[in-house]
């Protein structure tokens, strides 16, 4: 698994932990959902994102967007 990929894979599971919080306890937690689709977005156009940081110091092998 590249970073690239192990980004997209922690977003989705992060969308739909906060789908699943939004349902079972609070809206407030769409807020997370907010937070991580702009963090996207941002990251399309700036190239930089803490969680590709993050993985590339765990050792995940770098990709084609995030290097």
């Amino acid at each position: 698994m590249t970073v690239d990929r192990a980004v997209l894979a922690f977003a989705g599971i992060m969308v739909l932990v906060s789908a699943g919080l939004t349902y079972f306890y609070s809206p407030l937690w769409l807020l997370l959902t907010a937070f991580v689709g702009l963090n996207l977005l941002q990251s399309a156009f700036t190239g930089f994102c803490p969680a590709a940081r993050v993985f590339k110091m765990l050792g995940v092998k770098p990709g084609a967007a995030y290097q």
